[in-house]
């Protein structure tokens, strides 16, 4: 079994050697950062297949973090704050972060939450049945390289949005409404996830879109859901 490398970015070490006690129980392995300029620096010297990452730290925030990495990197980034408001966590997820968790944390949800994008990373696109080509009318999700193009450019994608965006490709012309989605791609029952899903439709669309205030593929059902157009 491969083992997971999880990098915990906090400026607190307490946290951090905690967080580092829960994750060597499961098998993961841990590196650490006190904030984003060496998160980033830790993370072009080895493999990191996750990133827990604290919003308030000195040097670099974990929404400046999450920016930059995000800027050629889909690793799933879970944004950890001791901030409970929505709008930090509707910044968070506008960035690029994958999940947000709360301090004071439940150290078993939160070893769920990490093994749940964990599961999603690694077995990305995975669906039952052969991997496919999809072409749409210009929109093409490749199942095999896990690649999105439209207009003929290649589209970089976060896992969730690739999940979302695969989900929907996969079948063209059905409504999934906001519960749909948010549990068929967070395989977790969907409680008020309305802000969760319609931040991660907004960056796909401005993603895939020529026009992303009027939209081509992704539409709207109003009162029901999402889907793109076949």
């Amino acid at each position: 079994m491969e083992q997971y490398n999880v990098l915990v970015v906090d400026d607190e070490k307490e946290i951090r050697d905690a967080i580092e006690i829960y994750l060597k129980n499961e098998g993961i392995r841990v590196i650490k950062a006190a904030d984003g300029i060496e998160a980033i620096e830790k993370l072009n010297e080895q493999p990191v297949h996750l990133i827990l990452l604290d919003v308030m730290m000195p040097r670099q925030d974990g929404i400046t973090t999450t920016f930059r990495i995000r800027e050629d990197k889909n690793i799933p980034i879970i944004i950890l704050s001791a901030k409970a408001e929505d709008t930090d966590k509707i910044l968070g997820l506008q960035v690029g972060a994958d999940d947000y968790v709360t301090k004071p944390f439940n150290p078993l949800e939160l070893i769920a939450r990490i093994k749940s994008q964990l599961r999603r990373y690694v077995t990305l696109g995975t669906y039952e049945g052969k991997a496919k080509v999809i072409d749409l009318n210009g929109l093409t999700l490749d199942q095999a390289s896990k690649e999105v193009t439209a207009h003929g450019e290649p589209v970089k994608l976060t896992p969730i949005e690739y999940k979302i965006i695969e989900l929907l490709m996969t079948n063209a012309g059905r409504v999934f409404s906001i519960t749909d989605i948010y549990e068929r791609v967070w395989k977790e029952p969907s409680y008020n996830a309305e802000n969760t899903v319609a931040v991660h439709i907004r960056k796909i669309r401005e993603k895939i879109e020529i026009d992303p205030k009027n939209p081509r593929y992704l539409k709207v059902v109003w009162g029901i859901g999402y889907k793109i157009e076949k």
